[in-house]
């Protein structure tokens, strides 16, 4: 497993962020936000603390987590961040064992597996956190040569990862691309091979909107039964795509590089991945039923045919618990991720990583939420 430990390396703007933060008093609360959620302040704060503090989790938010861990080296220079990119599943394990005292993933908790009520047993009994960081399109992404704006509807998208769409000249692929040079050539789709929480949903999105093709549901695991080629992780994924002509997977618009990314057909037009289209999305969202007042998961309405939004997103959470036993861990943890929904982490994770900062509605709650966090 790779771990990403980053304490000073280069990222733009970082070091006058940082000189802004830390100009603010503790009492500061302008923001420069409409949430008015007072962040500078539990960004300043952040220079008393220090330690160690270990996590990880969702790999679609390692690029995120290296620039929000840079810039957190700047307003707590005593504090050391690691983040290990073993994947949603990996990240929800080790915070419910105890080994991460908070964790990243792209999917919340449910009832299902029994994970939210034994995260709720190792968080003293009390709820778990779940608050968006980090919301971000997932990308079809694809290498093939001659066609620079591919357009798939959510059918052709479908058949092509279920295994019955195979030539890229197939009459579904040229009815939604009439302009362009499609060769005949096989399709390799390809498909991450661990535990991930972006197969979750991206596959939540085929099952939603074309379940008749789609047969697997969503699942965190890739159905073998469909074949293709398969990547560790979101740089795996976009790995073999670069170096695989014909090819087709799905990946963090963030980490998609170079490589093509198709647009997706959304009522009557096709849209393209793009920062302010996924968070549009968050908009047109219901709650999950099974949340608690500081559960701030949603169920994305993947058929959404809302204009300019598009429709396969990556809603990345933090989990968090409301309390801890050791004070300092407490104090870490609630620093960092006031760190990240800060103006200044919003900035950076917008910049260095394309995610789309958090609606000020969504940030001034998340961030009341995250003020509560205590020991004992």
């Amino acid at each position: 497993m790779r771990t990403t430990s980053i304490r000073r390396a280069a990222v733009p703007g970082i070091s006058v962020l940082a000189l802004a933060l830390t100009a603010c008093g503790p009492s500061s609360t302008d923001s420069g936000s409409e949430g008015g959620s007072g962040d500078t302040s539990a960004a300043a704060s952040s220079e008393d603390l220090s330690g160690e503090l270990a996590i990880g989790g969702a790999s679609s938010q390692e690029s995120a987590q290296n620039a929000w861990i840079v810039g957190f080296g700047e307003v707590a220079p005593d504090v050391t961040v690691t983040y290990d990119p073993v994947g949603s599943g990996g990240g929800r394990e080790n915070f419910i064992s105890g080994a991460y005292p908070m964790a990243g993933s792209d999917s919340y908790l449910t009832d299902e597996e029994g994970e939210l009520a034994d995260a709720t047993e190792r968080c003293n009994g009390e709820a778990p956190i779940e608050i968006p960081n980090y919301v971000s399109p997932i990308a079809v992404i694809y290498n093939l040569e001659g066609v620079d704006n591919l357009q798939l509807s959510p059918k052709t998208l479908a058949g092509i990862f279920a295994g019955e769409i195979t030539k890229w000249n197939d009459p579904a692929i040229v009815k939604d691309n009439p302009d362009a040079n499609l060769p005949n050539e096989t399709i390799t789709p390809v498909h991450r091979s661990d535990e991930s929480g972006t197969t979750e949903n991206f596959t939540d999105y085929l099952d939603a909107v074309a379940p008749d093709v789609w047969t697997a549901g969503a699942v965190e695991t890739w159905p073998t039964e469909f074949g293709g080629e398969a990547g560790k992780s979101t740089s795996g994924v976009v790995q073999v795509v670069t170096d695989a002509p014909n090819t087709i997977g799905y990946a963090d618009a963030s980490q998609a590089g170079g490589l093509g990314q198709a647009s997706i057909k959304v009522g009557e037009e096709y849209v393209a991945p793009s920062p302010e289209a996924a968070a549009q999305i968050l908009k047109v969202s219901p709650r999950v039923e099974e949340g608690s007042d500081v559960n701030m998961a949603v169920d994305l309405d993947h058929k959404t045919t809302e204009a300019g939004t598009y429709p396969i997103v990556l809603t990345s959470y933090l989990l968090a618990c409301q309390s801890y036993q050791d004070q300092n861990e407490a104090d870490l943890v609630k620093g960092y991720i006031s760190y990240i929904l800060s103006d200044e982490g919003q900035q950076i994770g917008s910049e260095e990583a394309g995610s789309a900062p958090l609606p000020d509605d969504i940030r001034s709650e998340a961030t009341s939420i995250v003020e509560k966090i205590s020991a004992g």
